[in-house]
């Protein structure tokens, strides 16, 4: 696995701005750009404040649009896939920093967080081509005190370490559409139904059908983040639901939110 050093000056598009320990980077990508699996000395959170990405560890799948954030603690390998344009802000973590500064919180594993309108300012007004060294030095800890608001799990797909369990978990997430028989997956990868359904149970904290959903409803999220026109109704037919109000039960099920919800408040 690749250990990425982040660049302490511009390189490219980069906007880099510091402190002792911390280091902002700015960069532009385009749809369909792709960041292949490597991890950095240093932890990182990661904001696209236009656009959606997608960041892909061992553990599974976070779906990031513009309104939420992931956190990836130092030397946990990723990747990451642009869905739409976007511009990404970067903030990395010296790890010593982050035992002086973080004051208890618990930042050794991924997450995601829903971005608060004070959090997506904060981390704006870091990149500002005139931002003083003292304003960034305290935007940057209110960022991290930001990171104490609840998690997030809803655009998180969890995939399973058993080989068999995660090559159904992949032909799922190749067409969350489709309507997935257990017993006939459980046959295409080597298994039996009783078998996959303990190994997601036990390794997603999902039932089978609970993953399935939440599979679906990420499509539908990625959908609603990259398809402004997109209309609730023709998404809901796309991934196979009855219905409308089919649709936005399960969709709240997971999100908490319809999905015309969701799409208004900038996902």
């Amino acid at each position: 696995m690749t250990i990425v050093d982040t660049p302490l000056k511009p390189l490219g598009d980069d906007r880099v701005t510091t402190e002792p320990g911390v280091h902002l980077i700015a960069r532009s990508y385009h749809k369909g750009a792709r960041l292949e699996p490597h991890m950095h000395r240093e932890s990182q959170l990661i904001y696209a404040s236009a656009g959606t990405m997608q960041v892909t560890t061992p553990q599974g799948r976070w779906l990031v649009p513009p309104d939420r954030a992931v956190w990836v603690p130092a030397r946990h390998a990723h990747a990451i896939d642009m869905l739409a344009d976007s511009q990404m802000r970067t903030l990395y973590f010296e790890q010593d920093w982050l035992k002086r500064e973080a004051r208890g919180q618990r930042l050794d594993r991924e997450f995601v967080v829903q971005v608060s309108p004070l959090l997506h300012q904060a981390v704006l007004a870091m990149f500002t081509p005139d931002a003083a060294p003292e304003r960034t030095a305290l935007l940057v800890r209110l960022a991290l005190l930001e990171l104490r608001r609840a998690e997030d799990s809803s655009t998180f797909i969890p995939l399973p370490q058993d080989p068999r369990a995660r090559r159904a978990a992949l032909l799922v997430l190749a067409s969350p559409a489709s309507e997935q028989d257990l017993a006939t997956l459980a046959s295409a990868v080597g298994s039996s139904a009783r078998t996959l359904s303990r190994l997601f149970a036990a390794e997603t904290r999902l039932s089978f059908k609970a993953w399935c959903q939440r599979a679906r409803i990420a499509a539908a999220i990625e959908r609603l983040a990259t398809d402004r026109h997109l209309s609730v109704k023709q998404l809901a037919a796309d991934l196979g639901y009855a219905s409308v109000p089919a649709f936005s039960h399960a969709f709240r099920q997971v999100t908490g939110r319809t999905p015309t919800e969701f799409a208004g408040q900038g996902a």
